[in-house]
């Protein structure tokens, strides 16, 4: 009986030792060996063997990249205007002994970094200034805590700002001056549309009479020298019927009483003209209708009792 409860001692013992002996450390992570109170060194991702009951395992450092934001930071600026900013920074550790060592809290001391060198880079700028030049505070930001955290194994790879809030009061005012930029901006748009506008309008207008004139303008024109072509043709047909007629006239050798009767019977049509209102008759008018009143008389014959009138002499 004592000897298997010895066994089942030096069993447990031996795992126990075992146990303690093998340390499996995950991906991304470092754990800090300390040999009698002393640092003795590093245990990297894998599989590690230290010594039972000699060597401790201190504390395990987180080697990825972290994230870590920093409540809202109350911050004056130079022209007396209390501001509250969040930041964001994050970071890694590069060296976990000396994360573990040269620092107590590395968070706490990145914070309060963090809010000094906050304040007083914007501690030099006005409101104007920090609510538009949030990249430059990010620069300085980060080249600030990464040589301030160099020696503690940390290093920042990106600083953030989320958020500058300006006091109610002020924001109210930047929101009205917002506005009225806006609507100052709307006004002169609006103006320099309508003048647009108007410019073209006339200039539409002005094209509209021009080519409206210009099409009077050729229209009378071509009416003209419709006229006057009309005019022309219709003076070369009177030409050339008043020369058939004359030349008819003269072809049949006419006698007084033909001509008396052509004249009478032109009379009518020089009368119907509207602005006739007078005309003068012609003194060979009697002539002319004594022959018309002998053409109409009958002629008589010679009598063939009577002799013949001889001829006077």
């Amino acid at each position: 009986m004592t000897q298997l409860v010895i066994t089942l001692v030096v069993v447990f013992l031996a795992a126990f030792a075992l146990a303690r002996t093998i340390r499996i450390v995950p991906q991304a992570t470092a754990r800090i060996v300390e040999r009698f109170g002393r640092y003795h060194r590093t245990l990297n991702a894998g599989l590690n063997i230290v010594v039972p009951f000699i060597d401790r395992i201190k504390v395990e450092v987180d080697l990825r990249e972290q994230v870590v934001t920093f409540p809202p930071q109350p911050v004056i600026t130079s022209d007396n205007l209390v501001v509250s900013i969040d930041t964001v920074i994050y970071f890694q550790v590069t060296d976990p002994k000396a994360a573990t060592y040269e620092i107590a809290s590395f968070i706490v001391a990145v914070e309060q970094l963090t809010v000094t060198t906050l304040r007083n880079v914007v501690g030099g700028m006005d409101l104007e200034r920090t609510l538009t030049s949030r990249e430059e505070i990010n620069t300085e930001l980060r080249g600030v805590l990464d040589d301030a955290t160099g020696r503690w194994g940390i290093r920042v790879n990106r600083v953030e700002l989320k958020a500058i809030d300006p006091p109610a009061s002020i924001q109210d005012s930047m929101e009205k001056q917002m506005r009225a930029d806006r609507d100052k901006r709307a006004a002169i748009l609006t103006a320099e549309g309508n003048k647009q506008s108007a410019i073209l309008t006339a200039q539409g207008e002005r094209e509209a009479a021009v080519l409206k004139a210009r099409g009077e303008a050729e229209a009378v024109v071509l009416r003209a020298q419709a006229e006057a072509e009309a005019r022309a043709m219709r003076a070369k047909g009177e030409a050339d019927a008043i020369g058939m007629v004359f030349k008819a006239i003269h072809d049949g050798n006419p006698d007084e009483r033909l001509l008396a009767y052509q004249y009478l019977t032109t009379l009518p049509q020089i009368a119907k003209g509207d602005a006739n209102k007078l005309w003068i008759v012609p003194s060979e008018m009697g002539k002319a209708l004594e022959s018309l009143g002998g053409l109409f008389q009958p002629q008589s014959k010679p009598d063939k009792d009577l002799p013949a009138k001889p001829p006077a002499t």
